[in-house]
């Protein structure tokens, strides 16, 4: 039975599921996190060629990632306001460009504007294409929002490996080829944005932004959620760019061995996140947030004292349980919020993702001061802030 704390959402038909649009903005998903997955991977080989400190490899971390956090949420509410599904190619160009000038940089300024530009182009692809992700759902909000996130996990287990048999074989420099595919992205983008454009303009209904539940509930449920989309930030963040470092330290992994550990843990997030919402359609959102909440403590504790073939398969299970609470904590957030798709997009994909670019900075600062094993002794505490859940909403929006 349906807990009376979800949202009633029925699924529609489906013949209403635009499966078509869908598999697309995944696969456009897929292609804008296999790039910024990517500068993470060659962390180790950038570290050796401009003979980087951990510091400043955070920093790289926090200039890709402000720069999303800062410009999505103000790019998701001017787009609720004037919806332009026509501006996402012009996203992944940018994410084309800052490719580019990763593979061809010759200094630490022209890897940080690369990081920035991939920044710019996640900021524009996000709030807007889960916004299409929405319009093509046909009523089956969290199986859209899997979906559309299977391709961002997909990308983001796939860049290591990329890095690892080609990259690292080839040298810096290949990764310039990885423009070829952005290029891919974007004519495919610009398909997608005409269809939404089209859609948008049959659909001449006004929005209901009418909240279901009192103004003073809802900031709170909102920065409930906020507070563990930040959380599992912070986590993915350590991981994303420094358990490559940890298993190197730890185990005396080469360089494709801890990328191939780190695909372990993004592989795993890519399962979790499909099986999130395709659960969280039958469920409930909020039964899927707990479960993940209470499943992935003991994991993570657990990490940073076992050997390594108990860090893979705890890697896997940790991103699996990890990731399958975000689709389910986006759609309640649009429940909460009707009407305010980018907007919610914007402050979940953005600023959330931002505020983890700070802490990976920070990160850094302790992994140089007391070694990198630190960092995942202190990380490995974060989940207990999804106790937090207990304060949202326990009634129904409808």
């Amino acid at each position: 039975m349906r807990s009376t704390s979800q949202p009633s959402v029925t699924p529609g038909p489906a013949s209403l599921t635009s499966w078509g649009v869908l598999m697309a903005i995944s696969l456009c998903h897929m292609i804008n996190d296999v790039m910024q997955s990517m500068l993470a991977a060659i962390y180790p080989l950038l570290q050796v060629e401009f003979d980087l400190s951990y510091a400043q490899i955070g920093v790289m971390t926090l200039a890709f990632q402000v720069t999303a956090s800062l410009l999505q949420p103000l790019i998701g509410m001017a787009t609720d306001r004037h919806p332009q599904p026509r501006s996402l190619p012009f996203g992944m160009a940018s994410t084309l460009c800052g490719v580019l000038m990763l593979g061809l940089a010759e200094s630490y300024g022209w890897l940080l504007s690369g990081a920035m530009l991939i920044g710019i182009g996640s900021a524009v692809f996000h709030p807007e294409s889960s916004r299409v992700a929405r319009i093509a759902s046909g009523g089956r909000f969290g199986t859209a929002q899997s979906l559309f996130q299977l391709g961002g996990n997909g990308g983001q287990a796939l860049g290591p490996l990329l890095a690892a048999f080609i990259v690292v074989p080839l040298g810096r420099p290949a990764v310039a080829w990885f423009a070829v595919a952005a290029a891919l992205g974007a004519a495919i983008l610009w398909q997608v944005g005409t269809w939404a454009e089209d859609r948008r303009r049959a659909n001449t209904a006004t929005p209901n932004r009418t909240l279901r539940l009192p103004r003073a509930t809802v900031i709170r449920a909102i920065a409930v959620l906020a507070v563990l989309v930040f959380t599992k930030n912070i986590y993915s963040a350590s991981m994303s760019s420094y358990f490559t470092f940890f298993t190197i330290d730890r185990f005396g992994l080469s360089t494709q061995g801890a990328q191939i550990m780190l695909f372990l843990f993004l592989g795993g997030m890519a399962a979790g996140v499909m099986l999130g919402g395709v659960i969280g359609d039958k469920v409930g959102p909020l039964t899927v947030i707990w479960v993940s909440i209470l499943g992935v403590l003991p994991l993570t504790l657990a990490l940073p004292h076992v050997g390594l073939v108990p860090t893979g398969v705890l890697a896997v299970l940790i991103g699996l349980i990890l990731a399958s609470a975000f689709p389910a904590i986006v759609v309640f957030a649009q429940e909460l919020v009707p009407g305010r798709t980018g907007m919610i997009a914007g402050l979940f994909f953005g600023f959330s993702f931002g505020m983890g670019g700070i802490s990976a900075a920070a990160l850094g600062v302790l992994a140089d001061a007391q070694g990198i094993r630190s960092v995942f002794l202190l990380c490995s505490v974060l989940p207990v802030l999804g106790l937090l859940t207990i304060l949202l909403p326990r009634r129904s929006f409808g």
